[in-house]
């Protein structure tokens, strides 16, 4: 159990809400498996790096749905074939597992690559021109004619 409130950043910072939020979610018996690198490849550029060593591509999903990405990994069962050898201990994890990621405002997932036991997640931020910041010219003292005659009147 935790003994800490975030509560009191929210009131004091703006643009960390997401930051405190992801905090605020962590938890003392968070599973650390799979374990997974977050990268920063550009200004505007992601990675995220999912240690999967012995899943296939079939066996592993990806599922991006609005600023959430989950990703899945469930392992086939192991039938006992003819000519298969009997396990006599397993100290490599194959267990099924989910990684949920909460992405920002305008992160689009690009690309999704799979080599040498590493998941290769690419993340893009994509802010539209609508809002980007702009320029605002001042008019340097000069009224708007239309503001001008509603004044007078």
């Amino acid at each position: 159990m935790r003994t800490f409130d975030l509560a009191p950043f929210y009131r004091s910072t703006v643009g960390f809400d997401r930051l405190f939020s992801l905090l605020d979610q962590v938890s003392d018996n968070a599973p650390g498996y799979p374990p997974y690198n977050i990268e920063r490849t550009g200004e505007n550029a992601y990675r995220i790096s999912v240690a999967v060593s012995g899943f296939s591509e079939p066996e592993l999903s990806i599922v991006a749905k609005e600023n959430t990405l989950t990703i899945k990994g469930e392992k086939t069962a192991n039938e006992n074939a003819e000519g298969q050898s009997e396990v006599l201990y397993r100290g490599i994890a194959a267990r099924a597992f989910e990684r949920v990621f909460q992405l920002a405002d305008h992160v689009q997932v690009k690309n999704a690559s799979l080599e040498n036991g590493l998941l290769h997640v690419d993340l893009v931020r994509e802010i539209p021109e609508a809002k980007k910041p702009r320029s605002i010219p001042i008019n340097g003292g000069k009224a708007i004619e239309g503001q001008t005659a509603k004044a007078a009147a």
